[in-house]
Parts: C-alpha cells; sequence; structure tokens
C-alpha cells in the first residue's frame, strides 16, 4: 500500500504554476490581495445588503430551520415542525447550517439569510483560489468576478433554499481536486482526493444527487492528469469514492436504521423510506419525470415557465433559464473548446488543462442533465453552473492569452469577447425597457476589447492588448453584472424567485399559502393551543407559514406535494388522543392529486363532524374534546 501511495522513484515536479514568463501575466501580481480583498468585500456587500427585506424568503425551509433551531431531533431530520410530522423534501445539510445560526443568535430573518450570504462570499473566494493555483491571480480575481456577478449567484446566496450550500461544496471539491492534481506526493494527493468526496458527500446530504453530477468531471480530471502513476491514481479515486459513500451515507443509514414510529415521515418519498426518496422524488423522479417514479416527479413546463421550459440543448438560454445563467456561456464554450486546443502539447500533467476538464466537465454534465431532464427542474437550479462557466471563462481565456502572440490565441480571445457582447445584447433587448442604452454600450465595449486584443498581436502593443482585455471583459460581463444588482436589490419571496429587473420575465407567481396566518386572532389561537400540534392543514406551505407566525407545531398533511401521511385512521387517532387542536381548512400542497388524496379524505371527515368557525380569512374547526 506504501508502494502504490508513494510511487518510487517520483515523478518530477509539475510545471510552474505560472506556464511561462511571469512577464506576460496579464497584469502584475502586486496588489493581487487588495484586489481580492476588494472582490469579497463587493461581494458581501452585494449579497448582504438589504438582507432582511426578503423576510423569510422560501417560508418552506423558514418553518424548517425555526424547528431545528428549537428541537434537536427536527434538526437532525429537517423536520418542518418541532413535534416530527414530516420532513422536508431535501435532507437536511443547509437545514443544519441555518438551525445552528438560529440557536446561537436567536431566529431571525438575518440569522437565517446571513449564512446563506456568506457562502456566496466563500464560493467566490474558492473559485478565485481554484483558478490562481493553475494560471495567474488575474485569472482568479477574473473568476471570482463573474461567479459574484452571475443573476443566478445573486438569488441563491440571498435566500434560503439548498442551492447555497451545495455551489459552496461543489466548489470546494473542485478547489480540492485541483490540489490533488498540483501535488506530486502519492499521500498527500490521496488526502485531497478523500477530501473532494468527503465535500461531494455532504453536497449529497444537500440536494441529493444533484451534488454528485460534478463526479464524473473531477474523477476525470485526476485520471487524467494526476501526477501519481497509473495504478495510484485510480487508488485514489477509489478512496474518493469511499470517503463520498461515508460521507453521504451515515445520515442516510440512520435514518434508515431509525425505528419509522419514532421519527417523521420521510417528505417526497411514498413508502416513509428514504431510499425511495433517493431513487425516486429527488433521484429517477427528477431526471425521467413522472414516469421515474417516486414521490410523485413532476414535468418540465413550457418555455420559460416556473419549471423549466420544454427540454432541449435551448432550455438553458431561454427566458428565464437565460437571464439567470446563460450570459457568458457562450463565451466560456469557446474558451473551453480553444483553450484545450491552446494547451494541446503541454505535458499530460498540465494544470491548465486539468483546470479546464474539472470545470467545463462539471459544465457539460450537469448543463446536458439540466437541459434534458423531464422531471422537477426550477430556473435557479441553474446556479450549480456559475462556478463552472466563471472557471471555464478564466483558465481557458488564461490559456488563449498566453497563446496571443498567435491567431489562435487573438481569435479566440477577441471571439469570446463578441460572444459575451452579442448573447448580452440578446438578452438585454428582451427587456428593452429597462436600461435601454446598456445593451448598446455592452455591445460597443466588447467590439472595441476585440478590435485592441486582435490589434495588439506583438510585443510592442503588448499594453494595447491589454487594455483590450480589460475594456472587454468588463463590458462583456456588464450586462450580467446588471441583472445580478437589479437582483441582489430586490426582495424575493416564495417558492420558486426570479432573477433580475422587473419586467425581465413573465412568469405567473406562486399562489400565497396559509393566508389566515394574517389573522392575529388565528396567530393568538394557534399559541394558545397547548397541544403537540397547535392545528392541521393541508400542505408544507402553509404549515409552514403558520408556524413562523406562530412559533408553534403545525402537522402539514400530505406534506410538500401529495405525501400519503397521515392516512385518515392515523389521524383520527391523533385527534382522539388530543394531540391536534385546530384544522384549518384549504392550505396549499398536500395532496393536490385529487378528491381521493390523503388531504381531500382529512377534509371530508373534519367538516363531517365539527363546525367551522371563520376566523381571518380561513375556516378554522376546533377538534379539541372528540372521542372515537
Amino acid at each position: 500500500m506504501t508502494a502504490v501511495l508513494n510511487p518510487a522513484p517520483p515523478r518530477p515536479p509539475a510545471p510552474p504554476v505560472h506556464h511561462g514568463d511571469p512577464s506576460q501575466s496579464w497584469i502584475r501580481t502586486r496588489g493581487a490581495a487588495s484586489a481580492l480583498t476588494a472582490l469579497l468585500v463587493g461581494t458581501a456587500v452585494l449579497y448582504l445588503w438589504n438582507l432582511s427585506a426578503s423576510g423569510y424568503a422560501n417560508t418552506f425551509y423558514a418553518a424548517a430551520a425555526q424547528a431545528g433551531s428549537q428541537d434537536w431531533k427536527a434538526w437532525f431530520f429537517g423536520s418542518l415542525d418541532t413535534s416530527n410530522f414530516i420532513t422536508v423534501d431535501k435532507p437536511p445539510a443547509s437545514l443544519w447550517v441555518m438551525g445552528l445560526s438560529g440557536r446561537i443568535f436567536g431566529f431571525s430573518s438575518l440569522s437565517l439569510l446571513v449564512p446563506q450570504a456568506l457562502m456566496g462570499v466563500g464560493s467566490v473566494a474558492l473559485v478565485y483560489a481554484a483558478v490562481k493555483r493553475v494560471a495567474t491571480p488575474t485569472a482568479g480575481l477574473i473568476a471570482g468576478a463573474v461567479l459574484a456577478a452571475t443573476p443566478a449567484a445573486a438569488l441563491m446566496f440571498k435566500f434560503d433554499n439548498p442551492d447555497a450550500l451545495l455551489v459552496l461544496l461543489m466548489t470546494l471539491a473542485g478547489y480540492w481536486v485541483v490540489r490533488a492534481v498540483e501535488t506530486s506526493v502519492g499521500r498527500r494527493a490521496a488526502m485531497w482526493i478523500a477530501l473532494t468526496g468527503i465535500a461531494l458527500g455532504f453536497a449529497f446530504l444537500t440536494k441529493m444527487l444533484q451534488g454528485l453530477m460534478v463526479l464524473p468531471a473531477f474523477g476525470l480530471a485526476y485520471l487524467v492528469a494526476g501526477q501519481a502513476r497509473l495504478r495510484a491514481r485510480v487508488l485514489h479515486l477509489a478512496i474518493g469514492v469511499g470517503a463520498v459513500i461515508l460521507a453521504a451515507g451515515w445520515w442516510v443509514l440512520a435514518v434508515w436504521l431509525w425505528p419509522a414510529d419514532s421519527r417523521p415521515y420521510i417528505g417526497g418519498s411514498t413508502n416513509n423510506s428514504v431510499i425511495d426518496l433517493v431513487l425516486g422524488y429527488n433521484g429517477l423522479g427528477r431526471i425521467f419525470g413522472n414516469s421515474g417514479g417516486g414521490g410523485g416527479g413532476m414535468s418540465g413546463g413550457a418555455a420559460g415557465s416556473s419549471f423549466g421550459g420544454t427540454t432541449g440543448l435551448d432550455r438553458l438560454f431561454g427566458s428565464e433559464m437565460g437571464i439567470q445563467i446563460s450570459w457568458l456561456i457562450p463565451a466560456a464554450l469557446i474558451a473551453l473548446v480553444l483553450g484545450l486546443i491552446a494547451r494541446g502539447r503541454a505535458p499530460r500533467t498540465d494544470l491548465l488543462r486539468a483546470s479546464m476538464i474539472v470545470w467545463g466537465g462539471w459544465f457539460l454534465v450537469t448543463g446536458l442533465i439540466f437541459s434534458y431532464m423531464s422531471g422537477t427542474i426550477h430556473p435557479y437550479y441553474t446556479v450549480a453552473l456559475a462556478p463552472a462557466i466563471a472557471g471555464m471563462i478564466a483558465a481557458g481565456g488564461y490559456a488563449l492569452w498566453l497563446k496571443r502572440s498567435r491567431w489562435i490565441g487573438r481569435l479566440g480571445l477577441a471571439s469570446m469577447m463578441l460572444a459575451a457582447g452579442i448573447w448580452s445584447w440578446v438578452l438585454l433587448h428582451r427587456n428593452s425597457d429597462w436600461l435601454p442604452a446598456l445593451e448598446w454600450i455592452v455591445l460597443a465595449g466588447t467590439v472595441v476589447g476585440a478590435a485592441l486584443i486582435l490589434l495588439g498581436a506583438r510585443n510592442r502593443f503588448r499594453k494595447l492588448a491589454i487594455a483590450g482585455l480589460v475594456v472587454g471583459s468588463l463590458a462583456g460581463i456588464g450586462g450580467s453584472a446588471s441583472y445580478s444588482i437589479a437582483t441582489a436589490a430586490t426582495a424575493h419571496s416564495g417558492s420558486i424567485p426570479t432573477a433580475g429587473p422587473a419586467g425581465a420575465v413573465s412568469i405567473a407567481p406562486t399562489p400565497s399559502a396559509g393566508t389566515g396566518a394574517n389573522s392575529s386572532e388565528l396567530t393568538a389561537m394557534l399559541i394558545g393551543a397547548g397541544t403537540r400540534w397547535s392545528a392541521a392543514t393541508n400542505g408544507s406551505q402553509s404549515a409552514a407559514t403558520y408556524e413562523l407566525a406562530s412559533n408553534t407545531a403545525v402537522m402539514a398533511i400530505g406534506g410538500w406535494s401529495s405525501d400519503p401521511a397521515p392516512t385518515l385512521d392515523q389521524f383520527i387517532s391523533y385527534v382522539a388522543n388530543g394531540d391536534v387542536h385546530y384544522y384549518v381548512a384549504g392550505g396549499q400542497g398536500g395532496g393536490r392529486g385529487g378528491g381521493d388524496s390523503t388531504s381531500s379524505a382529512i377534509q371530508a371527515w373534519v367538516e363531517a363532524n365539527f363546525e367551522g368557525t371563520t376566523v381571518g380569512n380561513a375556516t378554522v374547526y376546533d377538534l379539541s374534546g372528540y372521542t372515537d
């Protein structure tokens, strides 16, 4: 084993990280620390500014974070309520962070959302560090700026969905892959690959299979470019896979072995099984839609809809996904293809090429799955592509910059700028009433930048090329940055937030849930209920709203969509035992599948046995005193 982990004789050290004469770097590295500080401070300001304007953002996850801040069992399972009736339809890693924050600082909008914003700052720092190791600090700064200025990132890092932690963990894993590739010491390489596996294991515990979409790219990059011998590289990857299984599997195993009658129902599953959640609702159901089985996977919607639009290669460029993620995709693809060509004669262990495999493979695998998956997909899922696009732009662009004395370098850089400018013009023109001059400024800036790059071919015109790079890069990112600022300046709530300024997309708003929670009278009734669950209502969205208003446990009948929990007999037993005080009729979610659903049967039984009264906008039934 020692011989495999420490191959002898050792391989030659990796090529210098700057791949050539340091004088040919985009700018001198002097002042890089100050520039990085400015980038991170700017990112923090963008993501933290007026953060509490969004309130609890997605009340579904906010209620679960609130429950986790008060009850350790709810925290561990990701329960929606402190009495542990049902979990959210995702694993709980992101709720662990928000729940701990609420427990330490007191549950509030800021304790909920500040960790998300800081995850965004961390992701920017990590993509900077990963690119800097294979190129220059300036390339790292460009990567970080691209990520920070992506509208989907500005949306998700100011929101309480799991995607913020997912992106942080995948970016951390990408950084550790780069560290593994660059080291010539077998034990260290194995350590970095194991850490990669741990990060991806926790990414699985954040959003299940979506967290593992980057595995093929990361494995390929190390297999191709790792400095150990082939047998050792394969062994290291096996260690990484084992780390993924351990980091993800301990929680799955614990939930699987935990007696079902002493834990919450696993939301999103059809049979109260975490395995069904993995393979069904959050697995094959996402890829194949309803045919995927398990958990009632929904199908994608029409173009521009909140469910991602029709499948195909153009899905990422549609009206809603387009403004969230596609601004720099054309430029990134050019950078990837021409950058790999530019590194064609480099050694197998070339770090810059390995970096492009990491980011490019991440983008291609995830992007193709997003483009063709038939199950539930929302446009904000595309934030998972943002670090990959940033890495492709920076690493591929740097590879072309090193070849700027040749046509492939000059034409590649010019093409990247023009692609960014033209596509930004298209996206901005879709909402031409908003800052109408901006689309022309962006286009003109990229044209000027491309022209200066082409003119600055020789060393004596190097300053002209640098000027073109600065002008073209700023203009190329201008459209994306403007939408990111508009997104960050807007309060967001509901289960399907959208990016960009007003009028950027035409998506019907998410129906409000739990309207009765606006009634102070109903809130007071729930606070004074004195039962295990102050009330029961149809669906997690409505239950979450009542929970946040009253800080009591509310039973979410049917969970998020149509979970078979509780059965009618179970609900009657809860009522007879005095566990539920009120039933609030209506609600959103929880058995939307038809008249024979769990929620419909329970509501019919309640209406037949109790008399309802109007409280605020809700019809409320007092269930106390019932005997079976």
